[in-house]
Formats: C-alpha cells, structure tokens, sequence
C-alpha cells in the first residue's frame, strides 16, 4: 500500500501537523488502526505529563545492611524477617551467587 502525507489538526492545541507517508507506514506495521490525535509537540507533552503521574518519586526507606553495616536506604519496606543489603553488597553476593533464598 502507498501513502501520501496527510495534514491534520491537533485536538489539543489546534495547529495543523503533517501525518507523513513515512508515519503512516510505521502505525500500519504496529498495527495501530486510528491516525494521531495529537500533534508532536502535544503528544511529547502528554507522554511526559502521564510518565510523571505514573512514576512519582519512589520513597526510600533507612536501612542497616546485614553484611557490612553501613547505613543505606532501600526502595522497599524491609519487613525484618529477611537480610538487607547495600548496593555494594547486593551486588558482590549476586556475583557469587550466594545471595539467601
């Protein structure tokens, strides 16, 4: 199928953007049935506003790490029925594979 670029209007802020060819063929190889509601600028702008909604800042909490004693902090509860480590020696026990079950 050949495709010609489009021009279409950004529901968000009204200017009109061109849907090329190219675009056109990149949405029918993932499958995507609808054309772009949104311009780039405004589909940017959304993306940015839905990933900063989705992935606030995680909460970290003060631990003591089992293997060295240095203090850290993880981001998880520990629950205290488990051994936490810093990243250091987090990362030292995984590569030797000695990491509790």
């Amino acid at each position: 199928m050949s495709y010609v670029d489009k021009s279409l209007t950004c529901r968000d802020c009204g200017t009109t953007f061109v849907f090329s060819a190219g675009e056109q063929e990149f949405y029918a190889t993932k499958g995507f049935q609808n054309e772009p509601a949104r311009c780039p600028d405004c589909r940017r702008i959304r993306r940015n506003r839905m990933s900063m909604l989705s992935s606030g800042p995680r909460q970290m909490f003060p631990v003591i790490c089992a293997q060295c004693g240095v203090e850290t902090e993880v981001p998880f509860q520990p629950r205290g029925d488990r051994p936490v480590y810093c990243r250091a020696c987090f990362d030292a026990l995984r590569q030797a594979g000695q990491l509790p079950q």
